[in-house]
């Protein structure tokens, strides 16, 4: 259940938004949730509901540290609290219910581990705070892979699923997931014959590619981007419509395959606060996300911005929870 509605973002607000706030005591000894004007927010806690390492994990902290950079925030602790494709952690938030000091990184994996797990915590138990960025998904293979090209790849995976693993840091419904079971789709291999291994974060995943326990991975760009610059990776393709700048990897679109995907990541406060301390989170992302160090983070990362707040981005939750449920079915997956 959603919290009382939070008053409307100017178009200037907008575009200029993303991360965290809290309740608890500033620099100056008023109430964190005052925002930056009161002095720096102390107090915050940021659960990332996966592994070390992981995209979640990567945004989470890089947002923090910018918090921090700009003195818009001192001392937020980060932390991980894996299991479950995130709703470990989602169950966490949820039982914190009207603590405003409390925030969780999440994203379209949670919105599928939702299903999946069938969780008792929902997403639409949580406060909505904004949707940050966005990203591509690339197919990766290691280095030494027989698979040269996504084409090779596509001829054994149709040939015997079941013998050509396939990992993603996402349980059934998350966006490596998702990615894969779509790619099968487009690629004339029944969804529900593909061999998909699920790895709790990117770290994990990584791990797994490099290990050989699977032959293809799917994951976000970001988080293969420099192992493939050092050679230890290939990206067979990504998701996006456009090649990915400073990624040497061709579209799927490119190489035939009728596949856009984009991943996104975003934060959610803990059920129950009040509306003044769910806009005073708002508030402060947005001050994040105007700074210039907020900018660089995005360029360095390969990561879209796309900024939603408030009620716009709890409406844009409930939409791709709608989505996801309904892709799964689709796919003979839920």
């Amino acid at each position: 259940m959603r919290t009382a509605p939070l008053r409307s973002l100017t178009a200037g607000a907008l575009a200029a938004g993303l991360l965290l706030t809290g309740c608890g005591t500033t620099a100056e000894g008023g109430s964190a949730a005052g925002g930056a004007a009161d002095g720096p927010v102390s107090g915050l806690r940021l659960l990332v509901p996966n592994s070390p390492g992981s995209g979640y994990d990567t945004t989470a902290r890089a947002a923090a540290q910018v918090m921090e950079d700009e003195e818009l925030a001192q001392g937020i602790e980060v932390f991980n609290l894996e299991g479950a494709g995130g709703t470990v952690g989602l169950q966490r938030l949820v039982n914190e219910e009207a603590n405003a000091d409390m925030l969780m990184q999440m994203g379209l994996g949670v919105v599928g581990a939702q299903y999946s797990n069938r969780s008792e915590a929902t997403l639409d138990q949580t406060t909505p705070v904004a949707r940050l960025i966005e990203e591509a998904e690339a197919i990766v293979v290691p280095a030494d892979s027989p698979y040269q090209t996504l084409d090779q790849l596509v001829q054994a995976w149709s040939a015997d699923p079941g013998t050509v693993p396939v990992g993603g840091a996402s349980n059934p419904g998350g966006p490596d997931h998702l990615t894969a079971m779509l790619l099968a789709q487009e690629v004339g291999v029944d969804p529900t014959a593909v061999n998909y291994i699920a790895y709790d974060g990117g770290g994990e995943l990584l791990a797994g590619i490099l290990g050989g326990q699977i032959a293809a991975g799917a994951t976000g760009v970001g988080e293969v981007a420099e192992q493939a610059s050092a050679g230890e990776v290939r990206i067979l393709g990504v998701t996006t419509e456009e090649r990915v700048e400073g990624v040497d990897a061709p579209t799927l679109t490119e190489q035939g395959v009728d596949l856009v995907f984009t991943n996104w990541r975003g934060i959610v406060a803990a059920p129950g606060i009040s509306a003044e301390e769910a806009q005073r989170h708002v508030d402060l992302v947005t001050e994040m996300h105007a700074s210039e160090a907020w900018q660089q983070v995005l360029e360095e990362q390969g990561w879209t911005d796309a900024f939603l707040a408030g009620d716009e981005f709890g409406a844009f939750i409930d939409e791709e929870s709608q989505r996801v449920q309904g892709v799964l079915g689709e796919l003979g997956l839920a």
